[in-house]
């Protein structure tokens, strides 16, 4: 921190990370490692897979694959800078470094919103409407519903970020968590921040709540729908098309709503650290899993495209897909 005035501006800031399991940190770092791995590969395997398999040129599978996308790219906000703040002793970043990676982690959380809300609209479409699927959902509609999603999700943080920016920092720096985001960066302030905290909620409760009813309508006429369903054969499929996004859905729904829906800064600090890794690290860890065992075409052509080929022939494939 450097002086300025009567009081110090604050240029890092200072991360937590695990205070309570600093003796473990080779273990933490091994681990999370592993789980960042997992994740990177089972995206890269869904998006590959995807790609290739022409049987699985569909909106619900170009959505996946966009979520696959979107899923590597959240991770990388996060974990890389987690990883190596535990192999340092002093976990610090600029104060530029943490706005900046708090707006990437609300926009792209954000996006996700909206594109799991996009995949509730397609399979109501895709169960309620089926004879007016095709016309429906084109080929120009989906692509331009994931090109707003993006849009939306990086537009829908510029407040808070800009605002943020604009308070008064002059110490403490210390965030208690292992990244940066709005509500801890916001209790740092040395000004009374009510407002602050309000347009954070205001902002967050929006886009959670208006996505998930969104969600929430949507499959509730799907499972009405459902109900009706004379062939159980039908039933059953319906529900296996729908079971990994609503598995998906209540999983990051859950975890973000605990985190940014409250008007209080804070409930405990491991409460927030627990949340935060719940969906910065875990729920992207679930969505590759969830995808490729509860979709039964998925599961079928990942064993096909990755399984059963050797391994050499899968990686010449990927520098060939990298190229």
């Amino acid at each position: 921190m450097e002086k300025s005035s009567n009081h110090s501006k604050v240029y890092e800031i200072v991360l937590s990370g695990f205070p309570n399991l600093q003796y473990y940190h080779v273990l933490l770092f091994t681990i999370l490692l592993i789980i960042y791995c997992t994740i990177i590969a089972g995206n890269v395997v869904i998006l590959l897979v995807v790609q290739k398999e022409s049987r699985l040129q569909a909106p619900m599978y170009f959505f996946i694959g966009v979520l696959s996308c979107m899923e590597i790219c959240y991770t990388a906000v996060t974990i890389p800078k987690m990883l190596a703040d535990l192999l340092e002793e002093e976990k610090k970043i600029s104060f530029s470094g943490c706005i900046l990676q708090a707006y990437f982690l609300h926009a792209l959380g954000a996006s996700e919103c909206y594109i799991l809300t996009i995949m509730a609209y397609d399979r109501y479409l895709a169960i309620c409407k089926p004879l007016r699927y095709s016309t429906i959902m084109t080929t120009t509609l989906y692509k331009n519903c994931v090109a707003g999603c993006f849009i939306g999700g990086f537009l829908s943080p510029v407040i808070e970020t800009v605002l943020i920016s604009l308070l008064p920092f002059c110490g403490p720096n210390r965030i208690e968590n292992v990244f940066c985001d709005f509500p801890p960066l916001i209790s740092l302030a040395c000004t009374d921040t009510k407002l602050y905290i309000l347009v954070e909620f205001i902002v967050s409760s929006f886009i959670i709540l208006l996505s998930f009813a969104f969600v929430l309508l949507s499959y509730v006429r799907i499972i009405y729908i459902i109900l009706r369903m004379k062939s159980k054969v039908g039933r059953q499929k319906a529900f296996s098309t729908c079971g990994a996004h609503l598995i998906v859905v209540i999983l990051f729904f859950g975890s973000i709503s605990f985190m940014y829906i409250r008007l209080s800064k804070s409930y405990s600090v491991d409460y927030d650290r627990a949340v935060g890794l719940t969906y910065a690290v875990f729920t992207p860890l679930a969505n590759p899993i969830i995808y490729g065992l509860r979709n039964h075409e998925m599961k079928t052509f990942i064993h096909k495209r990755v399984v059963s080929q050797p391994l050499y022939v899968l990686a010449s494939k990927c520098l060939t897909f990298s190229r």
